[in-house]
């Protein structure tokens, strides 16, 4: 059952027909394939190739790059509309567009943007970020992967984990965090390097075996002595950990879309399922206990879509939307999983099976927590942008 959700706030004639679009897509081409996936751990290729197809990948990207000429606010729309459906399939959207296309729009070269970004943008190639390593987690300063220079290449070592779109059929390029200097007494300087997918000395594990976005794609990637040229650093030499994070600013307003739209679901599948079973007597509906139950997995629904619309809003705008951002990354995730939670308790024994929208939901709730930075980086983040000093 569908409340049409982001209608209740006003968006442009074209804002809302592409949230309008994407939402029939969910509906009518994802809802009917994705439980099978999701059980299979298959990543949808063919959906995947649909999206390319709708100009999805290319949204927030100017025309002369393959790009549909749109902004952050209309990726953001998408996303949620997918999430309501299927995370794994926002995620895979987000994760291309928001990590693997965008630092090559930001950072790149002319002659970088015109030969990597087209076929991402067009959704027949992937990109993908690495930044997080095995010891780091939260810390994503404490990078350990190195590359040096070597005549006219560099040189990278290195391991990374819990990169997106490392591993597909399609995947065309790893952007990659390395430290390529470390000047005494100063900090050390990080790079970004963009590695083509099947250069050697890169590999790319098995999928890892998760909790949840199992229709995702999801590895640990290693370089040993892997070397490409000179010409694929991305952006300044030693500024590529203050890009990453300007680029972690916008993820994390679409991983609060991608929230939002997971809390969406949940109140979507209550309502409809409260309308149709039965219990003691009375459909569940009539009960006043799962009423306010369902009232308060709306109200935190709504809450979020406002916290990510005045973020994305200020993004797309120019204006500093760092603590913004960080706010609707909390808000939006806490409201993912408290009602992912209510809304297996409203569904029972059908809330825990996987090849149902509500098990899948519980499944992909908790993630939102700690991926594109935990829920306590965005406190700390919150803090500082109020003034508090930092903490060590």
């Amino acid at each position: 059952m569908s409340t049409g959700a982001a209608s209740s706030l006003p968006l442009t004639g074209d804002h809302e027909l592409l949230r309008a679009t994407v939402e029939q897509f969910a509906r009518r081409e994802v809802a009917p394939v994705i439980g099978e996936l999701y059980v299979r751990e298959e990543f949808p290729y063919a959906l995947v190739a649909r999206m390319g197809a709708m100009g999805l990948f290319g949204l927030p990207f100017p025309e002369e790059h393959g790009g549909m000429d749109g902004d952050h606010l209309a990726l953001c729309l998408a996303i949620e509309e997918l999430a309501r459906v299927d995370s794994s399939l926002a995620l895979t959207l987000e994760a291309a567009v928001g990590l693997g296309a965008m630092p090559i729009h930001r950072f790149g070269t002319e002659a970088q943007k015109r030969r990597w970004l087209p076929p991402l943008c067009r959704g027949e190639a992937l990109g993908a970020f690495a930044l997080t390593e095995p010891g780091g987690g939260s810390d994503a300063g404490a990078i350990r992967t190195r590359a040096r220079r070597d005549g006219d290449s560099w040189v990278i070592n290195g391991t990374k984990a819990f990169i997106t779109n490392a591993g597909t059929d399609i995947t065309s390029l790893v952007t990659v965090a390395a430290v390529t200097g470390e000047p005494e007494g100063r900090r050390r300087q990080i790079s970004a390097i963009v590695v083509p997918a099947g250069t050697p000395g890169m590999s790319v594990s098995r999928k890892y075996s998760k909790v949840g976005w199992l229709a995702s794609d999801t590895r640990e990637v290693s370089f040993s002595d892997c070397r490409v040229p000179l010409d694929h650093l991305l952006g300044e030499e030693g500024r590529g950990y203050a890009a990453f994070l300007e680029i972690l600013d916008g993820g994390r307003v679409a991983i609060a879309a991608l929230s939002t739209g997971l809390a969406q679901g949940c109140v979507d599948e209550c309502l409809a399922y409260m309308g149709e079973r039965e219990a003691f007597g009375r459909r569940l509906g009539e009960h006043q206990a799962l009423q306010f139950k369902l009232a308060d997995m709306e109200a935190r629904t709504h809450t979020s879509r406002l916290a990510w619309y005045d973020a994305a809003t200020r993004m797309v705008s120019g204006l500093p939307f760092k603590k913004q951002a960080a706010i609707a990354k909390l808000v939006a995730s806490d409201a993912a999983v408290a009602n992912a939670r209510e809304a297996a308790q409203i569904f029972g024994g059908y809330g825990f099976m996987n090849d149902t929208p509500v098990g899948r939901f519980y499944r992909d709730a908790k993630i939102l927590e700690i991926g594109e930075g935990t829920s306590e980086i965005q406190r700390m983040i919150i803090a500082r942008e109020l003034g508090l000093p930092a903490h060590g």
